[in-house]
Protein backbone atom coordinates (compact mmCIF):
# COMPACT_ATOMS: atom_id res chain seq x y z
CA UNK A 1 0.00 0.00 0.00
CA UNK A 2 2.84 2.18 1.08
CA UNK A 3 4.48 1.77 -2.51
CA UNK A 4 1.24 2.33 -4.43
CA UNK A 5 0.63 5.65 -2.11
CA UNK A 6 3.89 6.43 -3.14
CA UNK A 7 3.67 6.15 -6.59
CA UNK A 8 0.64 7.99 -6.89
CA UNK A 9 2.20 11.08 -4.74
CA UNK A 10 5.01 10.94 -7.62
CA UNK A 11 2.58 11.21 -10.46
CA UNK A 12 1.18 13.91 -8.96
CA UNK A 13 4.40 15.99 -8.31
CA UNK A 14 5.33 15.06 -11.77
CA UNK A 15 1.96 16.25 -13.27
CA UNK A 16 2.64 19.50 -11.27
CA UNK A 17 5.94 19.77 -12.94
CA UNK A 18 4.90 19.27 -15.66
CA UNK A 19 6.88 16.30 -16.67
CA UNK A 20 3.81 13.91 -17.11
CA UNK A 21 0.84 15.32 -19.11
CA UNK A 22 -2.67 14.27 -19.21
CA UNK A 23 -3.79 12.39 -22.70
CA UNK A 24 -4.95 15.00 -25.32
CA UNK A 25 -8.93 14.67 -26.57
CA UNK A 26 -8.93 14.11 -30.34
CA UNK A 27 -5.57 11.75 -29.93
CA UNK A 28 -5.29 8.11 -30.86
CA UNK A 29 -9.03 7.54 -31.56
CA UNK A 30 -9.49 3.89 -32.85
CA UNK A 31 -12.74 5.34 -34.48
CA UNK A 32 -12.18 8.88 -35.57
CA UNK A 33 -14.98 11.35 -36.13
CA UNK A 34 -13.87 13.15 -39.78
CA UNK A 35 -16.09 16.15 -40.50
CA UNK A 36 -15.59 16.37 -44.76
CA UNK A 37 -16.76 20.43 -45.74
CA UNK A 38 -17.48 20.63 -49.47
CA UNK A 39 -17.32 23.88 -51.09
CA UNK A 40 -20.21 22.74 -53.77
CA UNK A 41 -21.76 19.43 -54.03
CA UNK A 42 -24.27 20.48 -56.98
CA UNK A 43 -20.58 20.01 -58.94
CA UNK A 44 -20.28 16.84 -60.10
CA UNK A 45 -17.00 16.40 -59.64
CA UNK A 46 -17.49 16.71 -55.37
CA UNK A 47 -20.18 13.66 -55.31
CA UNK A 48 -17.59 11.46 -56.12
CA UNK A 49 -15.12 12.77 -54.05
CA UNK A 50 -17.89 12.36 -51.25
CA UNK A 51 -18.97 8.81 -52.19
CA UNK A 52 -15.36 7.73 -52.12
CA UNK A 53 -13.25 9.15 -49.16
CA UNK A 54 -17.02 7.90 -46.87
CA UNK A 55 -16.14 4.55 -48.15
CA UNK A 56 -12.23 4.67 -47.23
CA UNK A 57 -12.77 6.38 -44.20
CA UNK A 58 -15.71 3.66 -43.06
CA UNK A 59 -13.56 0.77 -44.22
CA UNK A 60 -10.87 2.35 -41.53
CA UNK A 61 -13.69 2.42 -38.68
CA UNK A 62 -14.50 6.01 -38.67
CA UNK A 63 -17.23 8.08 -39.01
CA UNK A 64 -17.88 10.97 -41.83
CA UNK A 65 -20.28 13.71 -41.18
CA UNK A 66 -20.31 15.46 -44.78
CA UNK A 67 -21.58 19.39 -45.14
CA UNK A 68 -22.18 21.69 -48.60
CA UNK A 69 -21.22 24.96 -48.78
CA UNK A 70 -23.18 25.55 -51.92
CA UNK A 71 -20.17 28.11 -53.13
CA UNK A 72 -20.91 29.95 -49.73
CA UNK A 73 -18.04 31.41 -47.89
CA UNK A 74 -20.06 32.70 -45.05
CA UNK A 75 -21.53 29.11 -45.28
CA UNK A 76 -19.06 27.05 -45.21
CA UNK A 77 -17.39 28.87 -41.99
CA UNK A 78 -20.45 28.37 -40.37
CA UNK A 79 -20.66 24.93 -41.20
CA UNK A 80 -16.97 24.18 -39.81
CA UNK A 81 -18.05 26.05 -36.77
CA UNK A 82 -20.39 23.32 -36.36
CA UNK A 83 -17.95 20.55 -36.81
CA UNK A 84 -15.93 21.75 -33.80
CA UNK A 85 -18.55 22.49 -31.82
CA UNK A 86 -19.68 18.93 -32.71
CA UNK A 87 -16.09 18.06 -31.39
CA UNK A 88 -15.01 15.72 -34.51
CA UNK A 89 -11.40 14.69 -34.12
CA UNK A 90 -10.35 15.76 -37.77
CA UNK A 91 -11.78 18.09 -40.51
CA UNK A 92 -11.12 17.85 -43.93
CA UNK A 93 -11.79 21.33 -46.13
CA UNK A 94 -12.60 21.60 -49.73
CA UNK A 95 -11.99 25.43 -49.69
CA UNK A 96 -14.53 27.69 -51.81
CA UNK A 97 -12.74 30.48 -50.74
CA UNK A 98 -8.97 29.64 -49.99
CA UNK A 99 -8.20 33.29 -48.29
CA UNK A 100 -11.52 33.49 -45.80
CA UNK A 101 -10.74 30.45 -43.33
CA UNK A 102 -7.63 31.70 -41.37
CA UNK A 103 -9.80 32.65 -38.01
CA UNK A 104 -11.88 29.36 -38.29
CA UNK A 105 -8.85 27.13 -38.91
CA UNK A 106 -7.46 28.70 -35.98
CA UNK A 107 -10.59 27.65 -33.92
CA UNK A 108 -10.42 24.43 -34.75
CA UNK A 109 -6.23 23.80 -33.96
CA UNK A 110 -7.01 25.40 -30.59
CA UNK A 111 -9.68 22.36 -29.80
CA UNK A 112 -7.15 19.84 -30.80
CA UNK A 113 -8.87 19.15 -33.75
CA UNK A 114 -6.54 18.18 -36.89
CA UNK A 115 -7.40 19.61 -40.53
CA UNK A 116 -6.38 18.72 -43.59
CA UNK A 117 -6.68 21.16 -46.89
CA UNK A 118 -8.28 18.74 -49.86
CA UNK A 119 -7.43 19.53 -53.58
CA UNK A 120 -7.04 23.13 -52.58
CA UNK A 121 -4.36 25.17 -50.72
CA UNK A 122 -6.31 26.99 -47.79
CA UNK A 123 -3.97 30.39 -47.33
CA UNK A 124 -2.64 31.68 -44.10
CA UNK A 125 -3.82 28.92 -41.75
CA UNK A 126 -2.04 26.62 -39.67
CA UNK A 127 -3.79 23.31 -41.84
CA UNK A 128 -2.01 20.39 -40.69
CA UNK A 129 -1.77 18.59 -44.29
CA UNK A 130 -2.42 18.89 -48.19
CA UNK A 131 -3.46 16.69 -50.68
CA UNK A 132 -4.18 17.38 -54.04
CA UNK A 133 -3.05 16.31 -57.23
CA UNK A 134 0.16 18.60 -59.26
CA UNK A 135 -1.92 21.53 -60.54
CA UNK A 136 1.04 23.11 -62.16
CA UNK A 137 1.22 19.91 -64.05
CA UNK A 138 -2.50 19.80 -64.92
CA UNK A 139 -2.25 23.79 -66.16
CA UNK A 140 0.68 22.49 -68.43
CA UNK A 141 -1.44 19.48 -69.80
CA UNK A 142 -4.19 21.71 -70.34
CA UNK A 143 -1.93 24.32 -72.27
CA UNK A 144 -0.03 21.32 -74.39
CA UNK A 145 -3.37 19.81 -75.24
CA UNK A 146 -4.93 22.79 -77.18
CA UNK A 147 -0.88 23.57 -78.15
CA UNK A 148 -0.88 20.14 -79.72
CA UNK A 149 -4.52 20.51 -81.73
CA UNK A 150 -3.93 24.46 -82.56
CA UNK A 151 -0.05 25.10 -82.28
CA UNK A 152 -0.74 28.81 -84.02
CA UNK A 153 -3.18 31.37 -83.48
CA UNK A 154 -5.00 33.30 -81.29
CA UNK A 155 -6.01 32.14 -77.93
CA UNK A 156 -8.11 33.01 -74.98
CA UNK A 157 -7.47 31.94 -71.65
CA UNK A 158 -10.37 30.64 -69.40
CA UNK A 159 -9.34 30.86 -66.15
CA UNK A 160 -11.12 29.33 -62.98
CA UNK A 161 -12.85 30.88 -60.00
CA UNK A 162 -10.75 34.05 -58.14
CA UNK A 163 -11.45 32.66 -54.77
CA UNK A 164 -9.79 29.62 -55.88
CA UNK A 165 -6.29 29.10 -55.48
CA UNK A 166 -6.36 26.18 -57.65
CA UNK A 167 -6.81 28.60 -60.55
CA UNK A 168 -3.94 30.42 -60.41
CA UNK A 169 -1.85 27.52 -60.21
CA UNK A 170 -3.15 26.28 -62.57
CA UNK A 171 -2.92 29.98 -64.85
CA UNK A 172 0.87 29.37 -63.61
CA UNK A 173 1.19 25.78 -65.28
CA UNK A 174 -0.13 27.19 -68.41
CA UNK A 175 1.91 29.86 -69.12
CA UNK A 176 5.23 27.82 -68.55
CA UNK A 177 3.76 26.07 -71.78
CA UNK A 178 2.23 29.41 -73.46
CA UNK A 179 4.85 32.00 -72.94
CA UNK A 180 7.63 30.59 -75.06
CA UNK A 181 5.39 30.34 -77.88
CA UNK A 182 4.12 33.83 -77.34
CA UNK A 183 7.51 34.99 -77.15
CA UNK A 184 7.91 33.34 -80.59
CA UNK A 185 5.06 34.97 -82.14
CA UNK A 186 3.31 31.36 -82.50
CA UNK A 187 0.61 32.46 -80.13
CA UNK A 188 -1.35 35.67 -79.45
CA UNK A 189 -3.49 35.81 -75.81
CA UNK A 190 -6.25 37.56 -77.23
CA UNK A 191 -7.48 37.85 -73.99
CA UNK A 192 -8.29 36.32 -70.00
CA UNK A 193 -10.60 35.90 -67.66
CA UNK A 194 -11.43 34.45 -64.53
CA UNK A 195 -15.33 32.56 -64.21
CA UNK A 196 -16.78 33.37 -61.13
CA UNK A 197 -17.60 30.41 -59.29
CA UNK A 198 -16.51 28.08 -62.41
CA UNK A 199 -19.86 28.47 -63.69
CA UNK A 200 -20.32 27.42 -67.17
CA UNK A 201 -23.44 29.94 -67.71
CA UNK A 202 -20.65 32.39 -66.80
CA UNK A 203 -17.89 30.61 -69.38
CA UNK A 204 -20.34 31.13 -71.95
CA UNK A 205 -20.74 34.42 -71.48
CA UNK A 206 -17.88 35.38 -71.39
CA UNK A 207 -16.26 33.29 -74.37
CA UNK A 208 -19.56 34.95 -76.19
CA UNK A 209 -18.09 38.18 -75.89
CA UNK A 210 -14.29 37.02 -76.78
CA UNK A 211 -15.57 35.43 -79.84
CA UNK A 212 -17.61 39.08 -80.74
CA UNK A 213 -14.46 41.01 -79.85
CA UNK A 214 -11.98 39.47 -82.49
CA UNK A 215 -14.89 38.41 -85.23
CA UNK A 216 -14.55 34.88 -83.92
CA UNK A 217 -10.82 34.82 -84.79
CA UNK A 218 -9.77 32.56 -81.77
CA UNK A 219 -8.19 28.68 -82.47
CA UNK A 220 -7.31 27.85 -79.03
CA UNK A 221 -9.28 28.17 -75.58
CA UNK A 222 -7.33 26.83 -72.81
CA UNK A 223 -10.28 26.13 -70.84
CA UNK A 224 -9.67 25.15 -66.55
CA UNK A 225 -12.29 22.94 -66.29
CA UNK A 226 -14.73 20.52 -68.03
CA UNK A 227 -17.98 22.97 -66.17
CA UNK A 228 -16.03 26.27 -68.06
CA UNK A 229 -15.21 24.15 -70.98
CA UNK A 230 -18.67 23.08 -71.71
CA UNK A 231 -19.71 26.93 -71.10
CA UNK A 232 -17.04 27.77 -73.91
CA UNK A 233 -17.98 24.72 -76.14
CA UNK A 234 -21.81 26.18 -76.16
CA UNK A 235 -20.48 29.92 -76.89
CA UNK A 236 -18.70 28.13 -80.08
CA UNK A 237 -21.89 26.02 -81.26
CA UNK A 238 -23.67 29.13 -81.58
CA UNK A 239 -21.45 30.52 -84.15
CA UNK A 240 -21.16 26.93 -85.50
CA UNK A 241 -16.98 26.67 -84.27
CA UNK A 242 -17.88 23.79 -82.00
CA UNK A 243 -14.98 21.57 -83.04
CA UNK A 244 -12.94 24.08 -85.14
CA UNK A 245 -11.51 25.73 -81.78
CA UNK A 246 -9.16 23.56 -79.68
CA UNK A 247 -10.53 23.44 -76.29
CA UNK A 248 -8.85 22.70 -73.20
CA UNK A 249 -10.42 20.82 -69.92
CA UNK A 250 -10.07 19.24 -66.11
CA UNK A 251 -11.88 16.24 -64.42
CA UNK A 252 -13.55 14.22 -66.61
CA UNK A 253 -16.78 15.61 -66.36
CA UNK A 254 -19.29 12.87 -68.04
CA UNK A 255 -20.21 15.44 -70.80
CA UNK A 256 -16.78 15.97 -71.23
CA UNK A 257 -16.15 12.73 -71.96
CA UNK A 258 -18.95 12.75 -74.40
CA UNK A 259 -16.96 15.72 -76.48
CA UNK A 260 -14.00 14.28 -76.51
CA UNK A 261 -15.48 11.57 -78.26
CA UNK A 262 -17.83 13.68 -80.31
CA UNK A 263 -14.22 15.87 -81.18
CA UNK A 264 -15.71 19.09 -79.60
CA UNK A 265 -13.73 19.05 -76.73
CA UNK A 266 -9.90 18.21 -77.34
CA UNK A 267 -8.88 17.56 -74.15
CA UNK A 268 -9.18 17.06 -70.35
CA UNK A 269 -7.12 16.05 -67.31
CA UNK A 270 -8.13 12.60 -65.36
CA UNK A 271 -7.67 12.63 -61.67
CA UNK A 272 -8.62 9.47 -60.08
CA UNK A 273 -10.73 10.85 -57.60
CA UNK A 274 -10.74 7.23 -56.06
CA UNK A 275 -6.98 7.60 -55.74
CA UNK A 276 -7.19 11.15 -53.84
CA UNK A 277 -10.67 10.49 -51.85
CA UNK A 278 -8.81 6.93 -50.70
CA UNK A 279 -5.64 8.81 -49.50
CA UNK A 280 -7.12 11.63 -48.04
CA UNK A 281 -9.33 9.42 -45.97
CA UNK A 282 -6.44 6.86 -44.93
CA UNK A 283 -4.45 10.67 -44.10
CA UNK A 284 -7.31 12.00 -42.13
CA UNK A 285 -6.91 8.38 -39.73
CA UNK A 286 -3.69 8.42 -39.58
CA UNK A 287 -3.41 12.37 -38.48
CA UNK A 288 -6.00 11.20 -35.46
CA UNK A 289 -4.33 8.27 -34.72
CA UNK A 290 -0.43 9.53 -34.66
CA UNK A 291 1.30 7.52 -37.27
CA UNK A 292 3.16 9.08 -39.78
CA UNK A 293 1.60 10.01 -43.05
CA UNK A 294 3.93 9.55 -46.44
CA UNK A 295 4.01 13.25 -47.52
CA UNK A 296 5.72 13.94 -51.00
CA UNK A 297 6.97 17.66 -50.47
CA UNK A 298 6.04 20.88 -48.30
CA UNK A 299 3.70 24.15 -50.11
CA UNK A 300 3.76 27.56 -48.42
CA UNK A 301 0.53 28.62 -47.76
CA UNK A 302 1.31 32.35 -46.85
CA UNK A 303 1.91 31.15 -43.00
CA UNK A 304 4.36 28.24 -42.98
CA UNK A 305 5.53 25.33 -45.14
CA UNK A 306 2.38 22.90 -44.84
CA UNK A 307 3.26 18.68 -45.70
CA UNK A 308 1.91 17.94 -48.91
CA UNK A 309 0.91 14.74 -50.91
CA UNK A 310 0.80 15.74 -54.68
CA UNK A 311 -0.50 12.71 -57.10
CA UNK A 312 0.11 12.57 -60.91
CA UNK A 313 -2.50 13.68 -63.10
CA UNK A 314 -3.19 11.80 -66.83
CA UNK A 315 -4.10 13.78 -69.76
CA UNK A 316 -7.37 12.19 -72.10
CA UNK A 317 -7.91 13.03 -75.83
CA UNK A 318 -9.80 11.25 -78.08
CA UNK A 319 -7.01 8.69 -78.49
CA UNK A 320 -6.64 7.50 -74.83
CA UNK A 321 -10.30 8.73 -73.43
CA UNK A 322 -11.39 4.56 -73.28
CA UNK A 323 -9.05 4.69 -70.04
CA UNK A 324 -11.71 6.30 -67.91
CA UNK A 325 -14.05 2.96 -68.72
CA UNK A 326 -11.12 0.62 -68.31
CA UNK A 327 -10.55 2.30 -64.63
CA UNK A 328 -14.19 1.66 -63.57
CA UNK A 329 -14.42 5.43 -63.40
CA UNK A 330 -17.71 5.09 -65.87
CA UNK A 331 -19.09 2.07 -67.49
CA UNK A 332 -19.66 1.89 -71.11
CA UNK A 333 -23.03 2.71 -71.79
CA UNK A 334 -22.44 6.00 -69.61
CA UNK A 335 -19.43 6.75 -72.32
CA UNK A 336 -21.54 5.58 -75.11
CA UNK A 337 -20.27 3.93 -78.38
Amino acid sequence: MKQKALYTLLAVSMIGAGLFAAPQAHASKEKPVIGFSIDDLRVERWTRDRDYFKAAAEAKGATVSVQSADANEQKQIQQIENLISRKVDVIVIVPFNAKTLTTVVAEAKKAGIKVISYDRLILNADVDAYISFDNDKVGQMQAQGVVDAAPKGNYFLLGGAPTDNNAKILREGQMKVLKPLVDKGDIKIVGQQWTNEWLASNAQSIIENALTANKNNIQGIVASNDGTAGGAIAALNGQKLAGKVAVSGQDADLAAIKRIKAGTQTMTVYKPIKEIATEAANLAVSLVQGTAPKFTSTMNNGKKDVDTILLTPTMLTKKNVDLVVKDGFYTQAQVGP
